[in-house]
């Protein structure tokens, strides 16, 4: 099922030509600064199955594995849109916030759950790894 998501103010649109059953959520510093939020919910899409359009702005930083992790965000409101990393292969995360269609699709991962904030509760069924897993 092709999914389709827009930022805050609707000026970027991202469109992704993949099936998905399931998200994923992600407790890592970087996640939660570009969501604003105690984490981030995720998919891994194929690159090539991924249209962003729109006014864009792409952030590089360097992750505590040492790799370059590109962050694209909305240029006009800031939403932060997708990220890629040479550790994604050919995939790159893109951030289900955007899509209402996954409000209903389930979390499989939470990863960097060694930084995880009291309070929240592991996910139910969720595999549970403390960093990325190699």
């Amino acid at each position: 099922m092709p999914f389709q998501g827009t930022c805050l103010c609707g000026q970027t649109t991202v469109d992704v030509q993949s099936d998905h059953t399931d998200q994923i959520v992600c407790h890592c510093l970087d996640c939660k600064q570009t969501s604003g939020s105690a984490f981030s919910t995720n998919i891994l899409a194929p690159q090539k199955s991924v249209t962003i359009t729109g006014p864009i702005k792409t952030f590089d930083i360097k992750a505590p594995s040492g790799n370059t992790v590109s962050r694209i965000f909305c240029s006009n409101c800031g939403s932060a849109i997708s990220h890629k990393s040479v550790a994604f292969g050919e995939a790159q995360a893109i951030q289900t916030g955007n899509f209402r269609d996954f409000a209903k699709i389930p979390v499989s991962t939470e990863l960097f759950v060694k930084d995880r904030w009291n309070g929240i509760p592991a996910i139910e069924g969720a595999a549970q790894f403390r960093m990325m897993p190699s």
